[in-house]
């Protein structure tokens, strides 16, 4: 897909996430809407994926640390074929393949139960390792691994743990992304527990750091192929990001991290996507 054709898939995505959202009665509008080019990116253009095969062993995994925008992920999943797009409808229901946060094994497409934050990273470390394990000793394509962490999410010691793991083992074949949209549930990151300098860090625990704007998808694709090119460190690309992205009254506010979708203002998000 081309640039335009990627933009027009991402507007879907949005329209997606804020009426499953609103079907649910609950969830996560806020850190959704500000990962969609980066899910979008990777789903349609960067990752070595086939839907009609959800569990071939050479495929690229994606792991999505941040677990509560799952409304995302499975809006991108929906569009990219893996189950159909009126599955959307059901999200966080009792019997539902969309629950609140992702499932590996009730959901086509989802390489890793995650929610818990900080998990989710090191689970990618632990996939990419094996994928260059198996590679090495019995040969065949090393797949590479993909990670979406929060902002918030770094404020765990548990993702610095994975940092360094990532590191020491030199997993060049994994690539993380952080969703850096500066709010969290209690506020802005800056007043909850500081994380500046994040490029800083990241590069002092041996990562090779990338740094875009993270809904500008010529920049996110270049810096996909960059980690890509890259040989000896694992790959942090830091993607700057508007919570409750496209919604002019959802966007830069901490609130919509997790608020209820009612009718109005379905109504009206709606409208603001579809102009």
């Amino acid at each position: 897909m081309n640039i335009e054709e990627l933009e027009t898939k991402v507007r879907q995505i949005r329209c997606h996430i804020i009426e499953s959202l609103h079907c649910s009665g609950s969830g996560h509008p806020g850190g959704s809407l500000s990962c969609v080019e980066i899910l979008v990116s990777l789903y349609f253009n960067h990752m070595d994926i086939d839907p009609s095969r959800p569990g071939w062993d050479e495929r690229d995994r994606f792991v999505l640390s941040k677990g509560h925008a799952a409304p995302a992920l499975y809006a991108t999943l929906a569009e990219r074929g893996y189950f159909s797009v009126d599955e959307l409808r059901t999200l966080r229901k009792i019997d539902s393949i969309l629950q609140g946060h992702p499932a590996s094994g009730k959901t086509p497409g989802v390489d890793m139960t995650s929610g818990s934050l900080g998990q989710g990273i090191s689970s990618a470390v632990g996939m990419a390792l094996a994928s260059k394990i198996r590679s090495e000793r019995f040969g065949g394509r090393m797949f590479n691994v993909y990670t979406l962490i929060g902002d918030g999410e770094c404020q765990s010691g548990q993702v610095w743990e994975a940092a360094m793991a990532g590191a020491h083992y030199k997993l060049d074949n994994l690539t993380a992304i952080l969703d850096y949209n500066g709010l969290q549930i209690d506020g802005p990151n800056e007043e909850v527990m500081g994380i500046a300098p994040v490029a800083d860090k990241w590069r002092s625990f041996n990562w090779e750091v990338i740094e875009v704007d993270g809904h500008r998808i010529g920049e996110i694709l270049d810096a996909l192929r960059q980690a890509n090119a890259n040989t000896g460190k694992p790959v942090m690309i830091i993607a700057r990001t508007i919570k409750g992205k496209g919604i002019s009254f959802m966007e830069d506010r901490c609130q919509w991290h997790g608020n209820p979708i009612s009718d109005e203002i379905c109504t009206k998000a709606m409208e603001e996507l579809r102009t």
